[in-house]
């Protein structure tokens, strides 16, 4: 069985969005690297989200995007430079499919304080700066697939 879905297709200005939030700029930096203003920046996020499968939340959106290769995947890393204990590695997907943390506290059950605290030393073991740069540092260390993106999105 074949695990893939068509190829998205950004337009460039969303494309440059969605890749400097992979680097875990904020939006006003995103914009402010790429001469626009934020509401700008913002207004092409959200149609990139569109296309990327109605996705609400920027995490979500770079999984759908990398593995649906709308944008160029990051290098990636060996996995076995890098410590994360299974608490943090099971948030990973849940990030990735839009969930809050009552949402995989729930999946987990685990209590929502746990959930949030595992989720802080998760971007601190990632060295990331939000959850959509975990995303791009969880893709980069092969803890999140395009096949386990692909088998949310049928």
């Amino acid at each position: 069985m074949t695990t893939t879905v068509a190829k998205v297709i950004l337009a460039p200005r969303e494309r440059q969005v969605l890749e400097g939030l992979a680097d875990g700029s904020m939006l006003a930096e995103v914009a402010l690297s790429l001469t626009i203003r934020e509401g700008t920046a913002a207004g092409y996020l959200k149609l990139a989200k569109r296309k990327l499968y109605g996705v609400s939340d920027t995490a979500a959106a770079l999984a759908v995007a990398y593995a649906t290769k709308a944008i160029d995947r990051p290098k990636l890393l060996d996995p076995e430079s890098l410590y994360l204990p299974r608490e943090q590695r099971d948030l990973v997907p849940l990030i990735a499919q839009e969930m809050t943390a009552a949402q995989m506290a729930t999946a987990l059950t685990r209590e929502v304080d746990i959930i949030r605290r595992d989720g802080r030393d998760l971007l601190m073991n990632l060295h990331a700066r939000s959850r959509a740069h975990a995303i791009t540092r969880a893709w980069q260390y092969q803890i999140l697939t395009a096949g386990q993106v692909i088998e949310w999105l049928r």
